[in-house]
């Protein structure tokens, strides 16, 4: 029993945790079969989102000795870079997938098992949470939300998701160095589209933004400080885009005109996936971003914990990276005080 001194306004349900099913054969989101089997035990945390603040949170709790077990219902953004230069480590660049499989490999090492599963609901349990996985369960103490968020598609006319495709790019700070030089096209509409031209006005005096329906909703504030800069504000929306090979080279606009580009951004914003998070009364931006307290990553809601895109700030792997160590030492520190060691047997 979990001790109720150290877990302040916890809301206790005293429903029992459904038992785990068995295992069975499942896709884990980028093509790698593995066993998806939740452990029969409660387990020491569970993290939900096996993208990059996930699969690290993992690998260091299995490193602290604690039982783990991923989550993933296999939508990282992640696993949409073509190729990141700006990762520690990788002068040459690593792809998004391949850097995903290594974590995997990485985790897996010291025993953190990734499970592709869509987790429903999240309850609190007696000992700390019941995670709720369609007709099955699985305890643990302490969660850790690593759900991320999901780019807004332009709903280009005959291009359905363009940014899933790889034809659209979505992340200036990621990639921005790889566009110097380059007419670039951002397409978007409102504050967020200048402030993504803008800054990718440091690459490339060759800039142009685009709209789709209902228009840019720019301010008159916005669209001064793109002319004074040099970028072409494009008032037509786009009718229709011209691909060659894997890319967009140029878009059909609504006024007839034609309007090349060597690489097109999508400046839309994301989607934060914090809806988890709502039942359990943890503070969160209007934006859907959680409140943590940057010391340690935890919500103010006891044994739960929020890392990586879900949690406002600069969306980068080494910041999520950052947000999982800080959120993992808590963690483990929390059940030294608990149990006094580490329970998972040496090896």
């Amino acid at each position: 029993m979990a001790d109720m001194a150290a877990l302040p306004g916890l809301l206790f349900w005293h429903r029992p945790c459904r038992a785990a099913a068995g295992g069975e054969l499942a896709a884990d989101g980028a093509g790698h079969q593995q066993m998806s089997s939740l452990p029969d035990h409660a387990v020491d945390c569970a993290i939900i989102g096996g993208g990059p603040a996930g699969l690290v949170a993992a690998v260091y709790l299995a490193r602290f000795r604690r039982s783990v077990c991923v989550l993933d219902a296999g939508g990282s953004r992640a696993a949409l870079i073509p190729t990141s230069h700006n990762l520690p480590g990788f002068p040459d660049g690593i792809s998004g997938p391949d850097f995903l499989a290594r974590l995997r490999q990485q985790a897996a090492r010291y025993g953190a098992p990734l499970v592709p599963a869509i987790v429903d609901r999240l309850q609190p349990a007696e000992e700390g949470y019941c995670v709720n996985i369609g007709r099955r369960s699985l305890r643990a103490q302490f969660l850790i939300l690593a759900t991320g968020a999901a780019d807004i598609e332009p709903e280009l006319p005959d291009l359905p998701n363009a940014v899933r495709r790889g034809f659209l790019r979505h992340c200036p700070v990621c990639d921005g160095y790889e566009v110097i030089g380059q007419h670039v096209g951002v397409i978007g509409r409102g504050r967020k589209l200048a402030e993504e031209a803008l800054f990718i006005r440091d690459y490339t005096d060759r800039l142009s933004v685009f709209s789709l329906p209902p228009g840019l909703q720019l301010a008159a504030s916005e669209q001064a400080e793109l002319a004074r800069r040099g970028v072409q504000v494009h008032q037509a929306p786009v009718a229709a885009t011209v691909i060659e090979g894997e890319r967009v080279v140029a878009l059909h606009l609504a006024d007839g005109s034609t309007q090349a580009v060597d690489t097109l951004y999508s400046a839309l914003g994301s989607v934060v996936r914090s809806e988890l998070a709502i039942p359990l009364g943890v503070e969160m931006l209007r934006t859907g971003e959680l409140q943590v307290d940057r010391r340690n990553m935890s919500t103010g809601v006891p044994g739960l914990y929020a890392i990586g895109d879900v949690v406002k700030g600069l969306s980068q792997i080494s910041v999520a990276a950052g947000h999982a160590a800080l959120a993992a030492t808590a963690i483990h520190h929390q059940l030294r005080k608990r149990t006094g060691a580490a329970r998972r047997t040496a090896r």
